[in-house]
């Protein structure tokens, strides 16, 4: 019957035994034969090389299932240990899915896929419930005090419009700023002169252009 082990790493006195001719240390060692006393053991690594394991026998095959210590939860390593002639054989096994694997990964899936995004997205949302009122409320005041400034703002643009325009509502504590008389000595804006050549006995004064006050 053919006996065929999945090695992750092996070692001879604690010497690594690997690929002869790639030094890759995972590989398959297969008893071929149809009888154990004259079945050869070959080594065959994941890059196509394959050799014959001249140490080794169908019954050392059977011996490391034998010794194998098996996993029974995902964190375990299925090791062995046997001794051919003198020499200890250790080393770790391509490990076998076992019910915790399934377990782990489906829990894992499970949770880091379904539950757990879900879970943030609850939580997101409720945070988002909590601040929009919060700045509502923020908005509202802002908002609020912007548009009070805006509409104070309007008012005295509107009345000083109105104040400066004709037919607009007069201030009501508009007091006039008292006149400056023109200090060029003339009558109301004008000066009264003798003339026999020109026929007019008035002149407009140039300080104040006719205003009589001084602008």
């Amino acid at each position: 019957m053919a006996t065929e082990l999945k090695i992750v790493e092996m070692t001879f006195d604690g010497f690594p035994h690997t690929c002869p001719e790639c030094g890759l240390g995972s590989f398959t060692l297969e008893a071929r034969g149809l009888i154990d006393a004259l079945a050869s053991v070959w080594g065959n690594c994941p890059n196509s090389h394959s050799w014959e394991e001249f140490l080794l026998t169908a019954e050392d095959l059977r011996a490391i299932q034998a010794a194998s210590t098996g996993r029974q939860r995902a964190e375990d390593d299925d090791t062995f240990e046997i001794e051919i002639g003198g020499a200890v054989l250790a080393g770790t096994l391509h490990p076998d899915v076992t019910p915790d694997d399934i377990k782990r990964a489906v829990r894992d899936v499970y949770w880091k896929r379904i539950i757990k995004p879900a879970a943030r997205r609850h939580k997101n949302a409720a945070k988002r419930a909590v601040k929009k009122p919060i700045k509502q409320a923020v908005r509202a005041a802002t908002g609020g005090a912007s548009n009070a400034a805006a509409a104070a703002k309007a008012a005295a643009i509107g009345a000083a419009w109105d104040w400066n325009t004709p037919g607009g509502d007069p201030d009501p504590d508009y007091k006039p700023e008292p006149a400056i008389t023109c200090g060029a000595g003339c009558d109301r804006g004008y000066f009264t002169i003798e003339s026999r050549i020109h026929k007019t006995q008035t002149v407009k004064c140039s300080v104040c252009s006719g205003t009589g006050e001084l602008t």
